[in-house]
């Protein structure tokens, strides 16, 4: 027999499955129990400082957030008015070469008469 010589009772079959369930969940709340514990303490000791600095944080994300945000609406704003000024200027601009134009074209026709 294998159990011989080890000072353990030698279990077959369910009884031994059974024996070994028992161990592995006394060893499992163990571990519960310690990580309970561990989180318990550690909340204790920065639990206090921890919550206004939270907060803190959350507020100056929030105003990093809000900076963001206008110095966005700011670009596209002028970006908007600099295309509006540039169309304006387009706008304008043949307008006025179309002036030229026909101004040239009358100073011509005027010079030939004028001899």
């Amino acid at each position: 027999l294998a159990c011989r010589g080890l000072g353990r009772t030698c279990l077959m079959g369910k009884q031994y499955n059974k024996v070994q369930k028992r161990r592995r969940r006394k060893k499992y709340f163990k571990r519960k129990r310690e990580q309970t514990k561990s989180s318990i303490t550690l909340k204790k000791s920065s639990g206090g400082a921890s919550a206004p600095a939270k907060k803190a944080a959350k507020k100056a994300a929030k105003k990093a957030a809000k900076k963001a945000t206008k110095k966005v609406a700011k670009k596209a704003a002028k970006k908007v008015a600099k295309k509006a000024a540039k169309k304006a200027a387009k706008k304008v601009a043949p307008e006025s070469t179309e002036e030229k134009a026909a101004a040239e074209e009358s100073t011509a026709e005027d010079s030939p008469a004028a001899e």
